[in-house]
């Protein structure tokens, strides 16, 4: 046995020979096997064993320390606690347990000893006997372990040792032998080979799929086409797309050249009241444009409506995929730490510096752009068409936002995945590169889909209510991201799948096009395991954690009869302005306008284009989010205004979940970044275990003050404004990001009659069961506010929602000025 602390321990070369006996066991017939207590996949093999080890347990899983036994495979790091009950073998195998984490998602090992602490990389000397080990992941987790002082002093240095040198940060070809970990194995290609897809979600991967969603969505004007059946005409677009009924195959083909990377405008969802959802790339500016392709294009352009298409830029006010990777280093960094280099951000610098990631900037930016989106589609009977450079990555964002929205099927568990398969992944958005597993390309590194998934936790938050998916779903699809070993994520097109999932290449001639290269035998390769989709939960979860990924909500009444295609509903009260057929306009910043290159092929001696510029100045200085907003607030008081916070008649079920983006609406996704941050310290940590966190120590800072606020508030008897008062901000509401910013926790939760309800305590993990819906909150009192005239951004960091999720005219009312507010000596760092 290895004892002292200056004792220097060198890089083993050499695994024990247990080690050796364990990695020449193979060829079992069950599908998985017990080796010294863990249930073990097949083909999977234990590296390393430490026995008495305590795990520190998050604040979903209750908190305090749980005591067992640590493994080290070659696949993951698996905690096995000692009272676990005993697993059925003939069970299905699961990737990961609840207390395991695999080696590709971990980022770097930290070990802490005796007032000290130390980065372990593979070729690390280690000159103590580590009391803690500290594992930072990829997805926001910081797992400690803490050896007992009974434990062998050998299995803690080989444990430390064994995880940094299997972890090891992934270069280009790693992740295949990760994945040959995992699924390599003959019995578990047999197994996943025999897996079902879920058949109550729409894949998107053939013709039926597309006319399954035209038909739900009451598209009967648009069809489905084939032409990029072989990818000829778009290697990044989809096998099939929607196009409009009139436009055939044959002049379509000549429409793909006109756009970047080929991707022409197609449908991704029609609004029930008759308005059409594009996408499209951006215009080729140096193609030579003939008349019939320029009938061709407006055709695609306008879809199946005649007068009105608006074309949303994304690229002006959405933040780039550069500045989305910057953000979310800076986010790790500050939700993190180090303990590694003892830096830590001072508690009356963590919210200023917060608001400095712009990571929630960026998200409110995303959330306006698509409310924008959604609001122009509710008003009925016109195309909106979003246009980006290469439309693969905003384009999938603002067009996912809005149906999550609009549409209620988008917000169930199905109908959610449904969304990514036909938003993201058929879509061509680029997983493979902007995940960077391979890490051969950092320039196009950039956790986009990560920023979408936060945008969904916002509305989530906002509107629980009214998802019957939930927070737990939202985290297990972020913790998946990950895990590289789901295809979901592993291509940046539906060609590479399509090229991995049948075992072939394609070789491209002038005069046949792209064609099939058959690999012989391909199926039996080693190297070339089956990768599952990430829908397959089973695989990662057990039943009990996957029931709670949804919770019940009210059925949705089916769409109303649709009348050629369109609603038939009066359309003077939505229509944004009497347009002429042929109307093309640019919304921008809120603003709609009619540049003169917005077409480049319409040149100014264009009758149509000069009708078109003519009727542009009604509509160029007026703020058009106000005009929809505006018309949206007086279809939603079809009987007037009141003084009551009830809404008048039953909730239309598919008006806009348009998000809160003020004050204390947005939050931070405290159980996503700082599940690791309140948790790190363990018994020897330097930092004393009875110093809590800064963020800790903040947030019950603002507990009493919120405390007092709702004591003064209750004493004073405030009651709300009128509804006319909180229409008015209903309208601005959007209008008015520019006054933005962070608190701690959002309005306090009011229970009765509009008797605030004091928020958790800041270290509760808060967490919505899905038991039932929450019930209709009530506007919430004063409490949540910090009344300074509104020049300042507002954003509130903790806690789940406390706003009314299930009426959209519900607000958050300002204090009255003559309230006076308590004098308190606990401060609120800025």
């Amino acid at each position: 046995m290895l004892t002292g602390s200056k004792t220097t321990f060198k890089v083993r070369q050499m695994l024990p020979d247990i080690k050796e006996r364990m990695l020449s066991q193979s060829g079992l017939n069950t599908r998985s096997r017990d080796v010294l207590g863990l249930r073990c996949l097949p083909g999977e093999c234990v590296l390393q064993r430490t026995v008495m080890v305590r795990k520190k347990l998050t604040a979903r899983e209750g908190r305090g320390w749980l005591s067992g036994t640590l493994f080290c495979t070659h696949f993951r790091v698996a905690f096995v606690p000692q009272d676990s009950p005993k697993t059925d073998d003939n069970a299905d195998p699961i990737l990961l347990g609840d207390h395991d984490v695999a080696l590709a998602s971990i980022e770097k090992v930290v070990v802490v000893g005796p007032n000290r602490t130390k980065l372990v990389t593979p070729n690390s000397l280690l000159k103590f006997t580590p009391e803690e080990l500290v594992l930072y992941c990829k997805d926001m987790r910081v797992i400690c372990f803490l050896f007992d002082r009974l434990t062998p002093d050998a299995q803690v240095i080989e444990m430390t040792y064994t995880i940094a040198k299997t972890y090891q940060p992934l270069k280009p070809g790693s992740v295949l032998s990760f994945q040959n970990a995992a699924l390599g194995s003959v019995e578990m290609k047999q197994f996943l080979s025999n897996r079902r897809r879920d058949t109550h979600m729409n894949w998107f991967e053939s013709a039926a799929d597309w006319e399954q969603e035209l038909e739900r969505c009451g598209a009967s004007c648009w069809r489905v086409s084939s032409v990029n059946d072989r990818f000829e005409m778009s290697t990044s677009l989809s096998r099939f797309i929607a196009v409009p009924q009139k436009v055939f195959d044959t002049e379509l083909k000549k429409s793909f050249a006109h756009f970047n990377e080929g991707r022409i405008p197609r449908w991704c969802w029609r609004h029930p009241r008759g308005s059409d959802l594009l996408r499209m790339a951006s215009f080729q500016n140096n193609i030579y444009h003939e008349k019939d392709d320029i009938r061709n294009l407006e055709t695609i352009l306008f879809g199946c409506q005649s007068s009105l298409c608006v074309v949303v830029e994304l690229a002006e006010e959405l933040p780039s995929p550069a500045d989305i990777q910057l953000a979310h280093s800076r986010l790790r960094a500050l939700c993190l730490g180090d303990i590694s280099t003892s830096v830590s951000m001072p508690d009356d610098k963590w919210l200023s510096t917060l608001e400095g990631t712009h990571w929630l900037d960026y998200t409110r930016s995303c959330l306006r752009k698509a409310s924008e989106v959604a609001c122009l589609l509710r008003g009925g009977h016109l195309t909106v068409a979003l246009q980006e450079a290469e439309d693969r990555d905003m384009s999938c964002m603002v067009s996912s936002l809005v149906q999550v929205m609009c549409d209620p099927h988008c917000r169930t568990r199905h109908g959610f995945q449904s969304l990514v398969q036909k938003e993201w992944v058929v879509a061509g958005h680029r997983f493979n590169s902007r995940l960077n597993y391979h890490h051969d390309n950092d320039k196009e590194e950039a956790p986009v889909f990560l920023l979408f998934l936060d945008c969904v936790w916002q509305l989530w938050s906002q509107y629980p209510s009214r998802f019957q998916l939930t927070d737990d779903f939202l985290l297990a699809l972020h913790d998946s991201i990950h895990l590289p070993l789901f295809s979901t994520f592993l291509a940046n097109c539906q060609r590479e799948r399509c090229k991995r999932s049948q075992n072939h290449g394609q070789s491209y001639t002038p005069v046949n096009g792209w064609r099939d290269v058959l690999h012989p035998d391909s199926s039996l390769d080693l190297s070339d395991p089956p990768l599952p989709p990430v829908w397959d939960w089973a695989l990662q979860y057990s039943k009990n954690k996957e029931d709670r990924f949804t919770q019940p909500v009210p059925p949705t009444p089916p769409h109303q009869p649709l009348l050629n295609g369109n609603l038939n509903t009066n359309p003077d009260t939505h229509r944004l302005t009497d347009a002429i057929p042929g109307s093309v306009f640019l919304l921008s910043r809120g603003t709609f306008s009619c540049p003169v290159n917005l077409l480049p092929w319409r040149s100014s001696s264009s009758g149509i284009y000069k009708k078109s510029h003519r009727r542009a100045p009604s509509s160029e200085n007026v703020p058009g989010l106000e005009r929809l907003l505006k018309a949206w607030a007086l279809t939603e008081y079809p009987q007037g205004l009141t003084s009551t916070c009830e809404p008048q008649g039953p909730l239309d079920p598919y008006e806009p979940l348009l998000p809160h983006l003020m004050w204390p609406c947005m939050s931070l996704w405290r159980e996503c970044y700082l599940r690791g941050a309140l948790h790190a310290q363990a018994f020897s940590h330097p930092v004393s275990a009875n110093h809590p966190h800064p963020v800790e120590r903040l947030a019950r800072e603002v507990q009493q003050l919120k405390d007092k606020l709702a004591q003064v508030s209750t004493s004073t008897g405030l009651k709300p404004p009128s509804k006319m008062a909180e229409s008015r901000r209903t309208e601005s509401n959007l209008n008015q990001n520019t006054n933005n910013g962070t608190f701690l926790f959002p309005a306090s939760r009011p229970q009765g009659s509009g008797v605030p309800r004091a928020a958790p305590p800041p270290t509760s993990a808060n967490h919505q069961t899905s038991a039932g819906p929450p019930p209709t909150l009530a506007p919430p009192s004063r409490s949540g506010h910090k009344v300074n005239g509104g020049g300042n951004k507002h954003t509130f960091l903790f806690g789940h929602s406390s706003v009314a999720e299930t009426r959209p005219e519900q607000r958050y009312y300002p204090a009255p000025s003559n309230t006076k507010l308590p004098k308190s000596n606990s401060s609120i760092p800025s």
